[in-house]
């Protein structure tokens, strides 16, 4: 495969008003429920990504009509919680875990088999997590050595179970009340208990589609055999993108962007939490709420902010913008300290790694932990090559950290920032980031 190289030109401050792309969280969820509610389901603010278009070529791979994508907007013909047939292929989700994770416990309830492939990088992350509890629910699922994809799920008669998740996974979680969709009511209720909080998209989008779910502190219940009803969702911009340019902003001097209708869901807000803590001059304007999602203006200038030690309930909520936030930390005044993200390591790379071996090249102190990492902060950057090893969120950071930078800086297989953030480049280069991308 060739690769994408990005260059990155030291300097430069970001300004202007704009909004990033949809929530990649919330537009799988609405291919996927939207797909399995009675009746139509209308989008907006879809992500046209290649991971939320993976999810949607599945699902019409499973005979559900849904339109092209037009402007962020697409209609789904929902053939309800019975509805979907064998595709006859294996179903391809790409880079997309949280796709293969999700779609792991939906398809454990139907009444055929399915197989679920992806590219190499989604293929040495770990299934084991999603399959272990859908087979104490019964499914029938093989994983190739060491809990790897392909997944190869047979027809299987469901039960409740009482789980309490090892982990904060959003996509454990999702996988297991999608699966508790297709068990009998007359057995009881799925009762999901999560270590920490984490993101309740699926929780929320559920009673969209007017299905029950209850919530009791860290306990979620579900019980199965009910109706979805299709619905309209407006998906915000995705948190997850915007922090990339909420970094970016606050360590380049000069610094003024307003990011609009980006989604606040308090499970996804540790990146703003944690900025805040680190002295960012960050603001929320014109809170509202669409779909049950809170959104809301993002206006950040540029700060000087100092190191601080992360607060281990704030991992959760920020676990996808750490790599930004690394590039945050090495800006700020002081030592960083980040423990208790194991997660980190399981992600479409080993983050803690990689980020690591890139903040080496760059000339940053840091202390590599197996559950985090010190950064000592100050420096700025000087520059180099990084290799991405095709994790998008590693790309786009180092592409933020040439903004403190003494020389450019070069990154390497950036093929993937399309899964999650198509016009990245673009949009990067518009409002004040001197970047040129080249295939090599």
């Amino acid at each position: 495969m060739s690769d994408l190289v990005f260059t990155v030109q030291p300097g430069g401050r970001l300004s202007g008003d704009f909004r990033v792309p949809g929530d990649k969280s919330i537009s799988h969820r609405s291919i996927i429920l939207g797909s399995i509610a009675e009746g139509d389901t209308t989008v907006e603010g879809f992500l046209e990504g290649e991971d939320s278009l993976a999810t949607l070529k599945a699902f019409r791979a499973m005979g559900v009509e849904i339109d092209d994508v037009v402007g962020g907007r697409t209609h789904i013909r929902g053939v309800g919680l019975h509805g979907l047939r064998e595709a006859g292929s294996p179903l391809d989700l790409g880079n997309s875990g949280t796709a293969m994770r999700l779609m792991c416990g939906l398809l454990a309830g139907q009444a055929f088999p399915s197989t679920l492939i992806g590219d190499k990088s989604l293929s040495s992350r770990p299934m084991g997590r999603v399959a272990n509890p859908l087979r104490d629910m019964g499914a029938q699922i093989s994983l190739r050595e060491g809990g790897l994809a392909p997944i190869n799920i047979q027809p299987g008669k469901l039960h409740p179970i009482i789980y309490d998740m090892p982990v904060a996974s959003a996509q454990i979680k999702s996988c297991l009340l999608l699966a508790a969709l297709y068990t009998d009511p007359a057995d009881g209720n799925t009762v999901i208990s999560e270590p920490a909080p984490c993101r309740d998209h699926t929780e929320r989008m559920l009673r969209g589609f007017g299905y029950d779910v209850a919530t009791e502190g860290a306990r979620i219940s579900i019980t199965g055999g009910g109706t979805l009803r299709g619905c309209h969702i407006d998906v915000p911009a995705d948190i997850s993108s915007a922090a990339f340019f909420l970094v970016g902003a606050s360590i380049a001097e000069g610094s003024d962007v307003l990011l609009r209708h980006v989604g606040i869901n308090p499970t996804r807000i540790g990146v703003i939490n944690i900025l805040r803590q680190m002295g960012a001059d960050l603001t929320l304007e014109n809170h509202h709420e669409v779909g049950g999602e809170p959104v809301a203006d993002i206006r950040v200038r540029h700060a000087r902010l100092k190191g601080i030690d992360i607060p281990v309930d704030q991992v959760p909520l920020a676990i996808d913008e750490f790599p930004a936030l690394f590039i945050a930390a090495a800006c700020a005044e002081g030592t960083t300290v980040l423990s208790g993200a194991e997660e980190l390591r399981v992600k479409e790379s080993d983050r803690i790694q990689v980020m690591a071996d890139g903040l080496a090249v760059l000339g940053v102190q840091h202390e590599v932990r197996a559950d985090g990492i010190v950064i000592e902060g100050g420096s700025g950057f000087g520059g180099g090559e990084i290799n991405s090893h095709g994790d998008h969120r590693i790309a786009m950071a180092f592409t933020m950290a040439a903004l403190r930078a003494e020389k450019p800086i070069v990154i390497h297989d950036c093929h993937n920032v399309a899964t999650s953030f198509p016009g990245f480049s673009a949009l990067a280069g518009s409002v004040g980031v001197s970047l040129q991308v080249a295939e090599n």
